[in-house]
Formats: structure tokens, sequence, C-alpha cells
């Protein structure tokens, strides 16, 4: 594709000139003496030099400053621009909050975490579903300087005595039960102590940090209710709070989101606010939400994963979008039930989620007109399922974010008006003020441009650290802060970055190196096919075979026989699946990514392998 440009118009804010989305072939409004809070644009009506990239280098450099802010802040900043727009909306729960509303109920709660002994530094975790209380407790911790623990509610008795003793929690912050899992049964197994605990403090032998679980929905002996800690402080903890606010440094660790740990146990990934606040910031400013009126937002992500916390909450505090959430775990109903009635003009997701949705028996008789765009991470947009958000679901512009946990979570991201190939096929382009470079994996030089590699990123996104984990920070960031993604990864000549795989994922069939990401997209444009997993399973001649797991749209039958000869002629015959499983799902974690281990152990027990 040529690289001459026209003049640009595209309405980016970056200077960063591979980022300039040269095959969109739009205009683009650049910004000049940008701030925070306001953007002046300059039209520039002749073309810009955009040169290529040479080498699997890239940088997104840009005339925007980074954030000089904390989480706290930010909100403040937020409740004085906006204080009537809408900020929350819990449609499970029936409860709206403008920003300053929120604001409010953020300090009084600030506020009571200080008048009940937690100090700054110390741990609190929020262990539960997408509630009022998740969000409220994200910026009443980094408001009181308390660094929040997020604990996936999946979570069982041994996973969370784990985390909770790593990071040395002091707080937990829960419901009493949620469907099948019974929060305050687990905690009282693991300290017995809670029920003779006088006034919600009791000490415990297992957990010798914990000392308080704060109950969102009911009254519980030995615990305290939320309400309690709404109503704990005085004008003094008031004075205090506010006393704290100017004291509290950006660079202080505000977060610590556990890793899924499917290699060992899972790793304390502690960010910074100027972490996430920069990359709700950056991530923001990519997809628009500085220029589009009244951004609503459905998100049926779960909190406690980054997408949510950062990209919902923290978005939702740096540029003033509203965040609806359809309901308190997945449902695909809901959240078209949610985009019908609030009006959502965008919508966030995983591939699964958007799959769901489109898979609803009902899904016609919903009003989704008022849809502009989406966000889908995890994963390029098989082409199928871009058609049919395009077409049925009203998703004109659905921009693909790949990011790591480590990276807070955002480092590629495409453009809202990148063409279809790319929206497809690749994660976008780098993010403002990060670098990002394909290096082999055995010797860390640079691959050529366009030859695969493994993905490292560097910038103000990468984490502080793994928690108390010396060994485990120095395996994946090394001595000049390149953070190891662990991804096969390939750039192009605009900037544009392909992910081909895990590097632990990578098919090995006799001495052949397979992407299972290319042979899912290929598979996505058979007509019968709604989803399919690619694994590698054990194999004594060749070391591996290749295997497809694969889902079916509703009605449909095929046969192993069909896929085969589908992919012969098409794709290399060492990549064409050796076994076809047709399955009705697939094992998930709570943040609906698939668990490739699990499905390959299935499968290959399946077999007899």
């Amino acid at each position: 594709m040529s690289a001459r440009l026209p003049s640009l118009l595209l309405r980016s804010y970056s200077h960063n000139l591979c980022l300039m989305s040269a095959r969109t072939l739009k205009k683009t409004w650049i910004p000049i003496n940008t701030n925070w809070l306001c953007c002046r644009s300059l039209n520039v009506d002749s073309p810009p030099h955009v040169p290529t990239l040479t080498g699997s280098y890239v940088h997104g450099t840009s005339s925007v400053s980074l954030l000089p802010l904390t989480v706290g802040q930010s909100l403040d900043a937020a409740a004085r621009r906006w204080p009537e727009r809408e900020a929350l909306v819990f449609r499970q729960d029936g409860i709206r909050k403008t920003f300053a509303q929120f604001n409010q109920d953020v300090d009084q709660a600030a506020a009571g975490l200080l008048a009940l002994g937690l100090k700054r530094g110390e741990r609190l975790a929020v262990w539960g579903p997408n509630t009022y209380e998740w969000l409220l407790f994200q910026f009443a911790s980094a408001k009181a300087g308390i660094i929040l623990v997020s604990v996936n509610p999946a979570y069982q008795l041994k996973e969370v005595e784990f985390t909770l003793r790593r990071v040395q929690c002091k707080a937990v912050v829960c419901p009493t039960q949620f469907k099948t899992q019974k929060f305050c049964e687990i905690l009282r197994e693991i300290c017995p102590e809670i029920d003779s605990g006088a006034a919600g403090l009791f000490k415990s032998a297992r957990l010798p940090d914990l000392c308080m679980v704060i109950l969102t929905d009911s009254r519980q002996p030995g615990m305290i209710h939320v309400d309690d800690v709404m109503q704990a402080a005085s004008g003094q903890q008031h004075q205090e709070l506010q006393a704290l606010q100017s004291s509290l440094s950006f660079d202080d660790p505000i977060n610590i989101q556990f890793t899924s740990g499917t290699t060992g146990s899972p790793k304390g990934v502690t960010l910074s606010h100027h972490n996430i606040v920069n990359n709700a910031y950056f991530m923001g400013l990519r997809v628009g939400y500085s220029w589009r009126p009244q951004v609503r937002v459905c998100i049926p992500v779960p909190m406690y994963h980054c997408f949510g916390s950062v990209l919902g909450g923290m978005c939702m505090a740096v540029h003033g979008i509203t965040l609806v959430f359809p309901s308190t775990d997945y449902s695909g109903r809901a959240s078209l039930q949610a985009i019908q009635e609030e009006r959502c003009t965008f919508v966030y997701g995983t591939p699964t989620m958007y799959i769901d949705m489109l898979g609803q028996p009902d899904f016609d008789k919903y009003d989704l007109s008022s849809v502009e765009a989406g966000i889908m991470g995890g994963s390029p947009c098989p082409q199928e399922v871009m058609k049919k958000l395009r077409r049925d679901m009203n998703v004109k512009e659905m921009m693909i974010a790949y990011g790591t946990t480590e990276n807070s979570p955002g480092t590629f991201l495409g453009f809202p008006l990148d063409n279809e190939e790319l929206k497809m096929n690749t994660i976008g382009c780098i993010l403002n003020h990060t670098e990002a470079r394909v290096v082999d994996p055995s010797s860390g030089h640079l691959v050529p441009l366009g030859a695969s590699g493994e993905l490292h990123i560097r910038g103000y996104c990468v984490m502080l650290e793994y928690w108390d984990d010396q060994d485990n920070t120095r395996a994946c960031i090394s001595t000049d802060r390149w953070y190891k993604t662990g991804d096969i990864a390939r750039l192009d000549s605009f900037g544009y970055c392909r992910i081909e795989g895990r590097i632990k994922d990578m098919i090995i069939r006799g001495g052949e190196n397979i992407y299972p990401a290319e042979i899912e997209q290929f598979l996505h444009a058979h007509p019968k096919v709604q989803e399919v997993q690619v694994v590698g399973v054990k194999d004594e001649r060749l070391g591996e075979q290749v295997c497809a797991c694969i889902k079916l749209k509703e009605g449909q039958t095929c046969s192993a026989e069909e896929i085969q000869a589908f992919c012969r002629g098409q794709i290399s015959h060492f990549k064409i699946p050796h076994y076809v499983e047709f399955v009705d799902g697939y094992p998930l974690t709570a943040s609906g990514k698939i668990q490739k281990n699990n499905l390959r152990e299935a499968i290959e027990k399946k077999l007899g392998l």
C-alpha cells in the first residue's frame, strides 16, 4: 500500500508519525498547547512527513504531556468540571451517581477508612463482582493513600489466603455471598477469630496483618458494614484527608493486580498513580473521548481486572465519561438491554463477550442504534465477528486494544478510522510515551522489520514491580526497564503490530513453529464456525500436533473432514488441524480469557494422549 499521504485530518492526539494511521487516508487534527483539561487544535493543510520504520522498534512520540496527577486529583478535577454529569449507573442496584455525588461519597469513605485506623501505604483488598462499592473503594483507597488489592471474585479459600498473606492485607471489602460464592464463610474458615472480634476488629493467627472485614450487602457478627465506614469520620479525619492529598506522590504504588497464575502462583503486579492515570488518559485520547459528546460506555468487563478498573474507572475520572454497568457479573442479554435503555455509545468487551452478545436468541429485538464504537481487548477481531458488529450491532468503529496487567494495561491500540484489514489483523499502533521492540528471544537482538520475535515494552506504563518478589521482577523486566511480554509479534513499516501467539502457546510440530492465532483467524472464515481455539497436543513422533477446538453456530453440524478440506490449499499442510474437536464452550477466567492450558489438558485426556 502506498505511503504517500494527502492532506490529513485524522482525529488523533499524537505527533507520533507512525501513529498517524497513514493507511487510513483521512484528514487529521494535531493538537497544540494541550493540557489535561483543554485542547486547541491546529488544522494541518499540508501533509506532514511520515517516515516508515526500518527496524523492529517503535516509539510513541507525542506533543501531549504526561499527567502529573494522582488518582484522587483526577477525580477531584472531574467533579469540578462536570459536577452534574452522570458518572456511574449500576442498573442491577438502581444506583446512579453524578460526578459531584460520587466524589462526595469517595471523600466520605476515604475519611472513614482513616477513622477506622487504616494508614497510608497499607493494603485493602476488594473481593467481589461489579458493584458500586468496587468503584467507591477504588477511589477512596487512592485518596487515603491506601493500596487497593484487586482480588478475583472466583478465588477459593487457598487462593484468597495466599493473596491476602502475600501483600499483608489489613482489610477486605466483599459481599456476604454472590451466587454460589460464599465470601464470608471462606473468610471465617481462614480466620475463625472473626466471630469473637470486638467492634469489627480481630486478630488472625493465619493472617496476622488482617484485622477488618467490610461487608457491602448485610451485617454479620465481627464484621463492619460499608455504612459504618461512611459514618466513621469526624471533621478531624476530613482535615487529615485534605492534608494528605498534597503529600501523596503520583509515583506511589496505589494498586496491586494479581495475575491469573497460569504458570505458578499468582504474582502481585504493583502499579502507581502515574501508571494508571496516564494509561487511561492516552487510551481515552486515542479512541476519541476528548471530542465525542457525552460518551456512555456499556461496561460488562470485570472491575477486578485492569480492563475494567483502568479503561473503565480511571477513564471515567480522567475523561468524564459515563460508565453503565449492565449486571453484577457478565450477561450478554443484560448488556444488550443496557445499550438500548441507557443509549450507550461505546461498548467494552472481550471477543468471547461480543460473540455471546451477537449470539443472543432475541438479539434482533434490541435497539442498538446509539452505539458508535467499541473496544475489544485480548486479540484481533475475527473477520466474521467484525462484519456482524458493524452490520448488526451498529459498532462502526471497533478498536482493538492490546496490553498486559504489568503495563497498566494498554500499550497498543487501533484508531477509530482504521480500515477493516487493520482491525482484523493487527492490534493497532503504540500509545504515546511508550516504546516497543521485537527481539529474538534467544539472543535479545532486534529482528528485521516484519520478522517475528518476542514483544518488549518500555515506558511510563511498566509496573513498579511484582510485590515483594524481586526474582520474578528481574526475570521479566531487564536492567534497562524493558518488560518482556512473552508474546510473539511483528511490526510493519507503519508501526502496526500483529500478535501471532504466546511463546509458551507456540506449537512445535516436527520442527515447524506454528502460531495458533494464525490458524484461528483462518478458521473463523468458515461459514459454520462461531468460535475456534487452536492448541498443540502431544504426539509421540512429531512432538506436537495441531488440534482445533470449534464451537459451531447454532443449528449447524459439521465434521472434522469438512474442516480439514476447507484448509487444504489455503494454509500450509503442517498447519492443517490433525485433530478437530467440536465443543460447546471453553474454560474461561473470570475476565473472559480462554484458559488454553486447561483446554489442552481436557482435549489430551479426551483423545487418550
